[in-house]
């Protein structure tokens, strides 16, 4: 297989106040949706080791995870969708207050793209775009909350420890 793993890319991008299990939950269905739509995205079908056990193929590009402010996320999200091949996935709040993808698809239906909040998007395609778009935007990290937030969060959620 010959490529140039650097000729594209793959960046999420994650509304900078995401709870961390919230921000997995994000990813993992965007990446799903970009996995299942992005053409030239992936690698091998099987790998296998040297005991012939076969291990299940991943992206041949790069996957970064950066973080945004919510404010800017529904900007970026706007760019990206402008940009001719590139491939962006997004994640409406909306996908909190539903179940089944035809409630979801009812919901965002009922709003027109001004009054959508994101929490994240995935965006796949040429490297440049990708960087031009989201090269400045910090890595995403969890930032372990202070003594004084998980004092709050306990006494709000009624957790002991």
């Amino acid at each position: 297989m010959t490529y140039d793993y650097k000729s594209k890319k793959v960046v999420a991008v994650l509304s900078a106040n995401l709870e961390p299990e919230v921000a997995l939950n994000v990813v993992g269905h965007l990446a799903i949706s970009i996995g299942a739509y992005g053409e030239d995205l992936m690698g091998r079908e099987k790998l296998f080791d040297a005991s012939g056990v076969a291990h299940t193929g991943i992206a041949k590009y790069p996957f970064i995870v950066t973080k945004l402010r919510p404010g800017k996320l529904n900007a970026l999200i706007e760019r990206a969708k402008a940009e001719a091949g590139l491939l962006v996935a997004d994640y409406p709040e909306e996908v909190l207050y539903t179940k089944h993808d035809d409630e979801l698809a009812e919901a965002v239906a009922a709003k027109v793209h001004s009054q959508l909040k994101y929490m994240g998007a995935i965006l796949f395609g040429d490297a440049e775009i990708v960087d031009a778009l989201t090269g400045k935007f910090s890595l995403w990290r969890y930032e372990k909350p202070t003594e004084i937030e998980t004092v709050l969060l306990r006494s709000k959620t009624g957790i002991s420890n």
